[in-house]
């Protein structure tokens, strides 16, 4: 089989992903360490790799790029950014993160908040818990420093309520202002050099568990730019996934950045971004030019649940049983 083959990791459920590397002519395979993982059953190949925190897992992932001659690591999750970026040299084939230390301060949101105004990059005031000023204004924040899917974030009406959550809060946190503006994503892929190769704003309709479900893409020059400025400023390299909020003054304050591809990477697809194609351009060792503003605006996306049935096999593997495509809509 041609084609850049490329590797997933932490699979999980992201068939979206898997899908549309398969669809641009990549080679997939997929690796997670749940049998379960649905994404597994979508890919040309899969396997199970340990625990990201087992010391082997590094060494089972290039036994994996040798074996199915790998050019491009994709992680699908954040779980394993922080070891993959720290042994990119060790892997055999391009990962797509950027330098461990962004990796590292990304993942931390009372760090990427200094970062960002390091950076001249807006974003919401913030402090540690035990800096809070006497007259901050409310609403406020308390939020974990780390973590992903909108856990361990509770807003705070009065200062009863911030003194309550701080105690009772079982993670390492710290305190933002709330933003009152409209709140936006902006879908990035940048080049190996930290180059903004397109930026996809998309409304932000309706969210669950952090995810978005639903929303719209937009032709906003400011997103657009917002997205580039942030980016190239920062030095990502591949996907990321931009978070802001546009303030009653017009100003945009950023509250987190995913460097990967976003739970809304179905929305920008459809729009024409072929960020799975400029990711397995860079893996071959291409060099594309920027496509700023090249997407298709007004496309909503509305996402369902979907499943995949599973038998085990002779060898008490897991393999797909039966899979339906959902009906087609009616005509109206």
């Amino acid at each position: 089989m041609s084609g850049v083959g490329v590797l997933f990791t932490c699979a999980g459920q992201r068939v979206d992903i898997v899908s549309s590397f398969r669809r641009a002519g990549a080679r997939t395979v997929a690796v997670d360490v749940n049998p379960l993982a649905p994404a597994l059953y979508h890919a040309d190949e899969h396997a199970f790799a340990p625990r990201i925190d087992d010391p082997g897992y590094i060494a089972a992932l290039a036994a994996l790029v040798a074996e199915h001659d790998v050019a491009l690591i994709v992680p699908l999750t954040d779980l394993d950014h922080g070891v993959l970026s720290r042994a990119r040299d060790e892997l055999g084939a391009l990962v797509l993160l950027p330098s461990s230390e962004l990796v590292d301060a990304l993942a931390d949101k009372w760090l990427a908040h200094q970062l960002f105004v390091e950076r001249g990059i807006g974003s919401p005031a913030t402090w540690l818990p035990g800096d809070v000023p006497a007259d901050v204004e409310f609403p406020v924040l308390v939020k974990a420093r780390e973590g992903f899917g909108s856990r361990n974030i509770f807003r705070c009406a009065d200062r009863r309520e911030l003194d309550f959550f701080l105690e009772y809060t079982t993670v390492d946190s710290m305190v933002q202002a709330c933003c009152r503006g409209e709140e936006f994503s902006i879908d990035v892929f940048c080049d190996l050099d930290g180059r903004c190769l397109n930026a996809v704003p998309r409304t932000m309709i309706e969210s669950k568990g952090g995810e978005s479900i639903k929303g719209m893409t937009i032709r906003d020059p400011d997103l657009i730019e917002v997205g580039r400025h942030v980016s190239e400023s920062l030095g990502i390299v591949g996907p990321a996934n931009i978070q802001c909020f546009r303030e009653p003054d017009g100003t945009h304050r950023i509250t987190d950045i995913n460097p990967r591809f976003g739970g809304g990477f179905p929305l920008p697809t459809a729009a024409g971004s072929r960020y799975p194609e400029l990711a397995l351009a860079l893996a071959a060792g291409e060099r594309p030019e920027p496509r700023l503003g090249d997407f298709r605006a007004g496309l909503y996306m509305t996402r369902f649940f979907s499943e995949l049935v599973l038998s085990a096999g002779e060898s008490g593997t897991l393999e797909p049983f039966a899979e339906e495509l959902p009906e087609p809509v009616a005509e109206p």
